[in-house]
């Protein structure tokens, strides 16, 4: 059968004590609400429909590239209300899924289980069991083991609360069945809501058969309602990141102190030292170490490179047998050849740099291009902004730049050409001769550093 999906976002998230609408809390660098839409594509579906509320125009303006289908809640009446919103949408012929926006750990093979158990005349809910179901609505089952009914945590009564089973709210159904359904829902109950679970009774007192598939473990089912909880989805989806990882062959030195917060591809006898994060599409080739501390986002890193500890790399590429850093930091635009060093407090942006050159201390090396086998003293800096426009440098092999020189873009060092330490550079320096840049320098004889005078109420 077709299938369409329904998210659940409208909620106001008060025990969140945040401006920030619930389903836009971040979660591993992404908002709540994005990872479930990024499961919920897994399964193909025909349409997402999501129903947003309060944070209006904030929730769609966080998912502005994706193909979804926004239903405004106008005024929260609760789940079966909800979902009624975006049924005119969908067609009867359809199996509708049910997800909530602030359940982001939910996994895609569940979730087909749940699509290929349901049908014209089946629904499938989603339960999970909890040493602890406070909170919860649980499943009622009758002697043979049936699902009847949903309870809520309010409408329950002692000996339900003791039940295990607790209803996650996912669920899969008929579309022409959930309509009449939800049409049919009265909000006589405590909350003075239209429950969606209400529609498990009435298809028991339809005939429909009513299957609850038990969720492989109760991480996969967290909700976030608070920041306490918000830290425990995070603390799970790390661990869950991580453990993909070393099942892959990565050695990770403390799989609770590594962020995945991206998609990661790693060759063989990857090491990640504690406190790494990795974001966005990052590449690590076979043989990388990267020491503590260290931040890459949207990168690719060559085999046999280490990344040392503290180090920031973001839209960059890396050769082979590279070393960067301790304290480098390698910005969008660069790429490293094979066995470059860029090292301590150094910074690299928009730039190439050459096999087997090295900048390894206290430098900034913006817009330009360096050749092969190039040594950047310590404390150059290529003064590649005049304040309006960017401009390039170009290094030729074997240059060697004397420390702290400044060359003053755009400008150009020819292969093999030697800048003395401390020069000012605005010209061609010429292939394979020194070039030196330096005032004369003086003593002044008989001169005397200025001092304080006192005031009328003495030194200060």
């Amino acid at each position: 059968m077709p299938l369409s999906v329904v998210i659940l976002a409208a909620g106001q998230g008060k025990r969140m004590a945040s401006d920030l609408p619930k389903v836009l809390q971040p979660l591993a660098g992404r908002p709540l609400l994005a990872h479930v839409v990024a499961t919920a594509r897994c399964l193909a579906p025909d349409a997402i429909h999501i129903v947003y509320g309060h944070g209006g125009e904030r929730v769609r303006e966080a998912l502005p590239a994706e193909e979804l289908r926004w239903v405004l809640q106008a005024e929260q009446k609760g789940t079966g209300h909800a979902v009624a919103q975006a049924m005119h949408a969908i067609p009867d012929g359809h199996t509708v899924l049910v997800l909530y926006g602030d359940v982001p750990l939910i996994k895609a093979g569940t979730l087909r289980e749940l699509v290929s158990r349901a049908g014209p005349q089946s629904l499938v809910l989603l339960s999970a069991r909890l040493p602890d179901p406070a909170g919860y609505g649980r499943v009622i089952r009758d002697n043979a083991g049936r699902v009847v009914r949903i309870v809520e945590e309010r409408d329950a009564n002692h000996k339900e609360k003791a039940i295990p089973e607790i209803n996650t709210g996912l669920l899969a159904a008929p579309a022409g069945r959930l309509r009449g359904w939800l049409e049919a829902l009265r909000p006589d109950n405590a909350q003075g809501e239209y429950y969606l679970t209400d529609c498990i009774g009435a298809a028991v007192r339809d005939g429909i058969a009513v299957e609850a598939v038990l969720a492989a473990s109760a991480g996969e089912v967290l909700g976030v309602n608070d920041k306490i909880q918000l830290a425990e989805v995070e603390a799970a989806h790390r661990r869950e990141r991580a453990t993909e990882l070393m099942q892959r062959g990565v050695t990770i030195v403390d799989p609770a102190r590594v962020d995945i917060r991206g998609e990661v591809s790693c060759g063989r006898d990857v090491m990640l030292e504690v406190n790494v994060i990795l974001e966005g599409k990052v590449k690590l080739g076979d043989r990388v170490k990267v020491g503590p501390g260290c931040v890459l986002r949207d990168c690719e890193v060559g085999a046999d490179t280490e990344i040392r500890a503290h180090s920031v790399i973001e839209g960059a590429v890396t050769g082979a047998r590279c070393i960067v850093g301790p304290f480098a930091r390698l910005r969008p635009g660069t790429r490293l050849a094979d066995e470059v060093h860029v090292g301590n407090f150094v910074e690299v942006k928009n730039s190439v740099v050459g096999e087997g050159s090295k900048a390894n201390h206290l430098s900034y090396v913006g817009d330009t291009t360096i050749g092969r086998k190039v040594n950047v003293g310590a404390g150059t800096v290529t003064c590649n902004y005049d304040g309006v426009n960017k401009h390039r440098t170009e290094i030729g092999d074997g240059a060697f730049i004397g420390s702290g020189t400044m060359l003053v873009a755009p400008v150009t060092v020819g292969a093999d050409a030697t800048i003395g330490a401390g020069s000012t550079i605005t010209k061609p320096a010429p292939a394979g001769k020194l070039t030196v840049e330096r005032s004369r320098q003086q003593v002044i004889e008989n001169w005397k550093r200025p001092e304080r005078k006192a005031g009328p109420g003495g030194a200060s």
